[in-house]
C-alpha cells in the first residue's frame, strides 16, 4: 500500500504541474485573440504617455480631460481623447514617470497568452515591476515635488503621507531599501559580483603595469651541451629543429624561475668539442608570479555568465530547471588553492638529467641531434631527436639503464611520440607542485567547454588543463592500487559536473561497498541522487541490493528507448531538445530526460559476492545505454582479467589507469604497459583507444567536498530524490495472485491490450492506461500468475499465452466457472 500511496502522490503532482501551464477554460483562439489585444493596448499606451510629455499635456490637455463628451473639443496627444484620458489618469493622477512600467507588464501579458507560456515567470514579472512602479513613483515625488507630472499623483501623496510620520530622512532612507530589496531579488545583484567587478578592473590594471614593466627577455648562449630556457613557442622548435648544432655559453649558477605555463628547454649537445673560452653569462628570465590571480578573478565571471545563460530559458521553450530557479552553483571559492600559481624549474635538476640521459645514450653508441625539456607539474618530458640511422627499438630497450642512471621512479620512454617526430622520455620532478581542483575548475578551458558532461581531470605534461566530456566515452574504466588517487579522482570527476551541471539535467547513482568513501554525497540527495524507491539511503553500501539496482536501470534504459522510439530519435540530445522545443506530449508519459551517471567504486568487491548477477546488467548498460543518457563510472583496485572481463572492457574504451603493481596489470587496463611506471599520488595515464595522455590529476580534499556539498544540500532541493523504475525478478511474481479478489481493478482491461498487442510489457500498460511503472508491473505479475503471459526473460519481451480476445473470454468464463 506504501509504495501506491508514493506512486500516486507523484502522478498526481505531475497532472498538477501540467494543470499549471492552462489559462483558465479559454480556447487556443481565445488566448491568441487576448494576447494580441493586450499587446496593441501596450502599443496604445505607449503612444499616449510619450505624447502627454512631449506635448506637454499636463498644461495644454488637461482642461480637455473632463469635457471628452464635447466633440468639438481638440486635444493635442496622438492618441487623441481616449489617449488625454488614459494618460490623465495613470501618468498624471496615477504613478507619474513609472508609469511607463505599465506597457511592459500588458506587452509580456499579451505576449504569453499569445504564446501559451507558463505564467510562472509572469507572476513574478508582475509583483516585482508593481514593486518598482511604487518605489520609482515615490522617489520622483520626493526629489521633484516642483513637477508633479513625473511623480504623479500618488506618488506625490504617499511621499507626503510617509514624510508626515518618519520625516525626510526616514522616508528617504525607506526609499533606499526598497530600491536595494529590488537590485537584490530582481536583478541578482550580490557582493560577489561587485568583488568580481572591482578584481576584473584591478587585473586590467595589473596586467597593463606588467605589460610596462615587463623585462625584455634576454637571450643566452650556452656551451657544448649546456642549455637556455624559452618560452613555449611552435615555430621556434621548428627553427632549432632544422637548424644547425649551435656554440652557446650559459652560467651553470641554479636558475628557479616560477612560471604558470610548462617552459620548453632547448637541450642540444655538440657531438664535437670545440675548445673555447667559458664567459658565464646570467640568464634573466621573466617571473610571472601572479597570473594564477588573475586568472582566478576571469573564471569566477566565467562561472557567473554560465550560470546566468543555464537560468535564463530561451522564449517559449521549455525549460527543466524552473523547478529549481534560484538554485546557485558552487562558487570558486569553496575550493583551496594549494600551490603557488606555477611551476617551478630547477635549472640544475634539468641540466643534471640532461647529461646523464646523453651520456647513457652515448655509452650504447646512441648519439643524438637535440634534446628538448618540457616541464609538467610532476613529470618533466624530454624529446630527444637521434641522430639518423639510429633504430627507435634500440633506445627503448634502454629504459630500465636510463632509469639506474636517472635514480628515479617512473621513467617512462614513449618511442615515438605520436604526431611529432621524437621520442619522448618521461623523468619525474624533485619537488612536484600540486594540481588543485581550483586551478583545473577555474579555467577557461573548462569554463567554456561546449561538452554535455565536462570532466576536468588535471593537467598534461606541457600544464594544459585536461577536460573530457563523459557523454563521448561514452563509460569510463578506472584502475589502480590503493592509494594511489582513485578516489579522489572519483570526487574529482563528481565535482566538475556540479560545478557544470544543473540539478535538473544530470543524477547520479553512487554505489560505495567500501561504505565511507563517497557517504558525503548523502547531503545533496534530493538535488542530485537517484535511488530506487522505499529506500532510505541513496548511496547504495549493500552488495545486495546492488542487483536490483543496477536491473532497476536497465528497465529505465527501456522505458527509456521506448520513448527515443515514440519521440522518433535517436539518441537523448535530440529527444530533450524535441521535448524543449514542446513537441511532445506529457500526458503520452514523454518526460525531460537528465542524464544519469552511475559510479561503482571498488567493482572488484562486486564481482567477488555477486558474480554474473552484476557483471551482466554491467554489460547491457554498457552496450546499450550510451543513447539514452546513462553513463558507467567503474572504479577497481586489481584490474585482473576475471574482474574486468573481455566484454566489460570491449565497452568501456575510454580508461584511467592510476598506479599499479606490475606490467601485467597495466596491460589489463591500458592493452599497454606504463601504468606500473607511475609515481603515484594522481599521476596518471589515460586513454581513449588511440593515444595514452599522462595527466596529473587534480586534487580535492574531503574538507573541500563537505563544503561543496554543503553548499549545495543547504539549498532548496525536489521533493525527494529522483525515483528509477521499481525491478520486479522473476521470483517476485510467480505466487503473486493467488486469490482472484486480489487483483487489480484494471486486470482485465490490462489482459485485453496485452492479447491485443501480443506484447507482455509493462510499458505498454503505462502508455495504454497511463500508469506508473509500480502498477503497471504489479498488472504483470498478475496476468503472469493467471498464465495469461510467460515469465521474465531478461531483455526479451514476454510471451503471450493467449491469442486473441474470445479466447481471453473464454479464460474469463473458466475462471468464474
Amino acid at each position: 500500500m506504501a509504495k501506491t500511496t508514493k506512486k500516486e502522490t507523484l502522478d498526481k503532482k505531475n497532472e498538477s504541474k501540467t494543470e499549471k501551464i492552462k489559462y483558465g477554460n479559454l480556447s487556443k483562439q481565445q488566448k491568441f485573440v487576448l494576447g494580441c489585444l493586450l499587446i496593441l493596448f501596450s502599443a496604445a499606451l505607449l503612444v499616449a504617455f510619450i505624447s502627454f510629455y512631449v506635448n506637454g499635456q499636463w498644461q495644454s490637455d488637461q482642461s480637455a480631460v473632463s469635457q471628452l463628451g464635447d466633440r468639438t473639443e481638440i486635444v493635442e496627444n496622438w492618441l487623441g481623447k481616449f489617449g488625454a484620458f488614459l494618460a490623465d489618469l495613470i501618468v498624471y493622477k496615477g504613478f507619474g514617470i513609472a508609469s511607463f512600467i505599465f506597457v511592459r507588464l500588458f506587452f509580456l501579458t499579451g505576449m504569453f497568452l499569445a504564446l501559451e507560456l507558463s505564467t510562472k515567470k509572469l507572476k513574478n514579472t508582475w509583483f516585482w515591476d508593481l514593486f518598482a512602479l511604487i518605489i520609482v513613483s515615490v522617489l520622483f515625488g520626493f526629489f521633484a515635488t516642483s513637477a508633479p507630472e513625473l511623480g504623479g499623483t500618488i506618488g506625490y501623496e504617499l511621499n507626503l503621507f510617509l514624510q508626515d510620520y518618519i520625516g525626510k530622512t526616514g522616508t528617504l532612507l525607506t526609499l533606499l531599501f526598497g530600491l536595494i530589496v529590488y537590485l537584490i531579488f530582481k536583478i541578482k545583484l550580490s557582493p560577489e559580483k561587485i568583488q568580481s567587478y572591482f578584481d576584473s578592473t584591478k587585473k586590467e590594471f595589473n596586467s597593463e603595469l606588467a605589460s610596462i614593466k615587463k623585462p625584455q627577455e634576454a637571450e643566452s648562449a650556452y656551451n657544448l651541451e649546456e642549455f637556455a630556457i624559452e618560452e613555449e613557442d611552435p615555430e621556434l622548435d621548428n627553427i632549432h629543429l632544422k637548424s644547425n648544432i649551435s656554440q652557446f655559453e650559459i652560467n651553470k649558477e641554479a636558475l628557479k624561475p616560477t612560471i604558470s605555463n610548462a617552459s620548453e628547454i632547448d637541450l642540444n649537445p655538440v657531438l664535437k668539442p670545440v675548445q673555447m673560452d667559458i664567459n658565464p653569462v646570467t640568464v634573466k628570465t621573466p617571473v610571472h608570479t601572479e597570473e594564477f590571480v588573475i586568472e582566478k578573478a576571469e573564471e569566477e565571471d566565467i562561472i557567473e555568465e554560465n550560470l546566468a545563460s543555464r537560468l535564463v530559458a530561451d522564449f517559449g521553450l521549455f525549460d527543466p530547471t524552473l523547478d529549481l530557479s534560484n538554485y546557485k552553483f558552487p562558487t570558486l571559492d569553496i575550493l583551496k588553492e594549494y600551490s603557488t600559481g606555477g611551476i617551478t624549474i630547477n635549472q640544475e635538476e634539468l641540466e643534471e638529467n640532461k647529461n646523464r640521459i646523453v651520456d647513457t645514450l652515448r655509452n650504447y653508441k646512441i648519439e643524438i641531434a637535440q634534446i628538448k625539456a618540457t616541464v609538467g607539474p610532476s613529470v618533466t618530458l624530454y624529446e630527444i631527436v637521434p641522430e639518423a640511422g639510429i633504430r627507435i627499438s634500440k633506445i627503448k630497450s634502454l629504459e630500465d639503464d636510463i632509469a639506474l642512471s636517472l635514480s628515479a621512479l617512473g621513467i617512462r620512454i614513449i618511442a615515438p611520440i605520436p604526431g611529432k617526430g621524437t621520442i619522448g622520455i618521461e623523468v619525474p620532478n624533485k619537488n612536484p607542485t600540486m594540481v588543485s581542483m581550483k586551478s583545473v575548475i577555474g579555467s577557461a578551458k573548462f569554463q567554456e567547454a561546449e561538452m554535455e558532461l565536462p570532466i576536468a581531470l588535471g593537467k598534461t605534461i606541457s600544464n594544459e588543463t585536461f577536460v573530457v566530456d563523459l557523454a563521448k566515452m561514452p563509460h569510463l574504466l578506472m584502475a589502480g592500487a590503493t592509494g594511489q588517487g582513485k578516489s579522489v579522482g572519483l570526487n574529482a570527476v563528481l565535482t566538475s559536473l556540479l560545478y557544470k551541471k544543473h540539478p535538473a539535467e544530470v543524477k547520479f547513482v553512487l554505489v560505495d561497498p567500501k561504505k565511507v568513501e563517497l557517504t558525503l554525497f548523502n547531503k545533496i540527495e534530493r538535488h542530485y541522487l537517484a535511488k530506487l524507491p522505499d529506500t532510505e539511503d541513496a548511496i547504495i553500501t549493500d552488495n545486495a541490493k546492488v542487483v536490483n539496482t543496477l536491473n532497476s536501470l536497465c528497465v529505465e534504459m527501456d522505458n527509456r528507448y521506448s520513448l527515443l522510439k515514440d519521440a522518433m530519435v535517436r539518441n537523448i540530445k535530440e529527444y530533450n531538445e524535441k521535448f524543449r522545443a514542446r513537441k511532445l506530449n506529457p500526458e503520452a508519459g514523454h518526460r525531460f530526460l537528465p542524464y544519469i551517471v552511475l559510479v561503482v567504486d571498488e567493482f572488484a568487491d562486486l564481482i567477488m559476492t555477486a558474480g554474473k548477477e552484476v557483471e551482466v546488467p554491467i554489460a547491457r548498460l554498457a552496450q546499450l545505454a550510451r543513447a539514452i543518457g546513462i553513463h558507467l563510472i567503474i572504479a577497481t583496485q586489481r584490474p585482473s582479467v576475471n574482474v574486468i572481463t573481455g566484454l566489460i572492457k570491449a565497452n568501456f574504451p575510454a580508461r584511467i589507469a592510476f598506479r599499479v603493481t606490475s606490467k601485467i596489470d597495466s596491460r589489463t587496463i591500458l592493452d599497454t604497459q606504463g601504468a606500473d611506471q607511475l609515481i603515484g599520488r594522481g599521476d596518471l595515464l589515460y586513454t581513449n583507444g588511440n593515444d595514452v595522455i599522462r595527466v596529473q590529476c587534480a586534487f580535492i580534499d574531503t574538507p573541500e567536498v563537505e563544503k561543496i556539498t554543503d553548499f549545495i544540500g543547504s539549498q532548496k532541493a525536489y521533493a525527494t530524490a529522483y525515483l528509477l523504475p521499481e525491478f520486479v525478478g522473476e521470483e517476485n511474481g510467480i505466487n503473486l495472485d493467488v486469490d482472484i479478489s486480489e487483483r487489480d481493478t484494471l486486470f482485465r482491461e490490462a489482459a485485453e491490450i496485452i492479447v491485443n498487442a501480443q506484447q507482455g510489457s509493462a510499458s505498454l500498460l503505462q502508455r495504454k492506461l497511463k500508469l506508473g511503472y509500480n502498477r503497471a508491473g504489479r498488472l504483470i505479475d498478475q496476468l503472469e500468475a493467471a498464465g495469461i503471459v510467460g515469465p521474465f526473460e531478461g531483455s526479451k519481451a514476454r510471451t503471450v499465452n493467449i491469442t486473441d480476445l474470445s479466447a481471453l473470454d473464454q479464460f474469463f468464463n473458466n475462471e468464474q466457472n
